[in-house]
């Protein structure tokens, strides 16, 4: 059921350096009808309605995130792209699956044929047992410094005019390219996040995108400077580093009606978040995750809207919930592009109406009012 509110919210005409995303292939997948319980099969049809509903309802991105049971993101962003006029596909990638070469042929041709829009997002990976299962048994250290060497080499594929060689600590090859240049001629966006020390190291110096979970106004005020800092203090300008932040939005016509809602859908939600293969939760021990519960525990309620249950926070995806009428979820966002987001992620964990909501009645709102504080 969505939310009845006015169909003549305003649409803002001054563009804004805000811009939204959402995840799209949780919203794709469903179960399967075999003997195992987590066996997903990608559903073409819903694929389709969905890339339309983003294309429609005023979001910018969507990604296409990765995991060691779903769907190649690389085939789906092509589905998508196919389908769509405006939106922009962020793929996710692992350095450990894909040669970064071959990573850089593959976005190239996206971008070409989709008319620009491809955008890469970099996973170093933040569960060791998921990284295991597919044969990747370095540590986090290590994986980090693999995705520095990673995304320098991406950008060399896309610049450069003559055939280079590279002998790395992680890749070596010889005589690649050229002939992988974006449609613009210039690097495709990279986005790179986490919160452990290499995750700020990493991001701060090479990323176009520094990505932050859903942690409450002053905690995401700290990290937005340590990166700038460390941006700094190797020698770039932090302005060149755009933030992005991911909430679920639980909307409704009223406050009260807007928890009433998010109450049951943790209720339903906070024994089956990111099963493993053989059914069991697992428990995420990557930084951001051991950030959220910690922050949980303190409090679950922050700020104006924001709620972290202890029992989903940091159990993956969208676990902080901004929760309220449009007016109140539109004001906390707002607060949050105060503090330096440029890109704010807002899934619904595949619900279709969720989707459409936050498209029709968050997102104007949010637009609007940016628009309208920059013009002061």
């Amino acid at each position: 059921m969505t939310v009845q509110v006015s169909e003549q919210t305003p649409r803002p005409t001054t563009a804004t350096r805000v811009e939204f995303v959402h995840s799209f292939l949780q919203a794709i997948t469903a179960k399967g009808t075999t003997s195992s319980p987590v066996r997903k099969a990608t559903d073409p049809a819903r694929a389709d309605r969905f890339a339309r509903t983003l294309d429609d309802y005023g979001f910018d991105y969507t990604l296409l995130g990765y995991s060691s049971d779903g769907a190649d993101p690389f085939v789906v962003a092509s589905h998508v792209l196919a389908r769509t006029e405006r939106l922009r596909t962020i793929v996710a990638l692992r350095p450990n699956t894909t040669y970064p070469t071959v990573a850089a042929q593959s976005l190239a041709t996206l971008d070409h044929l989709s008319g620009g829009r491809a955008v890469v997002h970099i996973i170093s990976g933040g569960s060791d047992a998921e990284q295991r299962r597919q044969g990747d048994y370095l540590d986090k250290a290590d994986r980090y410094s693999r995705s520095a060497e990673y995304i320098e080499i991406l950008r060399r594929a896309w610049t450069e005019d003559e055939a280079f060689d590279h002998d790395g600590r992680h890749y070596r090859f010889e005589g690649f390219g050229p002939g992988s240049q974006p449609l613009s001629g210039r690097p495709l966006p990279i986005s790179i996040g986490g919160a452990s020390d290499e995750a700020f190291d990493v991001g701060s110096r090479l990323a176009d995108v520094f990505t932050l979970w859903g942690e409450p106004l002053r905690e995401t005020a700290d990290q937005i400077a340590r990166v700038r800092s460390l941006a700094t203090a190797a020698g770039r300008d932090p302005a060149q580093i755009r933030f992005w932040v991911t909430f679920r939005p639980v909307v409704a016509e009223t406050d009260e009606l807007a928890w009433r809602k998010a109450e049951a859908l943790v209720a339903r939600s906070a024994g089956r978040l990111w099963p493993t293969q053989d059914g069991r939760r697992e428990q995420h021990t990557n930084a951001g995750s051991v950030r959220l519960r910690e922050i949980a525990e303190r409090s679950e309620r922050h700020d104006t809207a924001l709620w972290m249950p202890r029992s989903i926070a940091g159990a993956g995806g969208a676990s902080s919930l901004l929760v309220g009428s449009p007016d109140t979820i539109a004001s906390a966002l707002e607060e949050y592009v105060r503090l330096g987001a440029d890109i704010i992620s807002l899934p619904s964990a595949g619900d279709l109406d969720g989707a459409v909501d936050t498209g029709r009645y968050i997102i104007p709102l949010v637009r609007e009012r940016v628009a309208r504080a920059q013009a002061r």
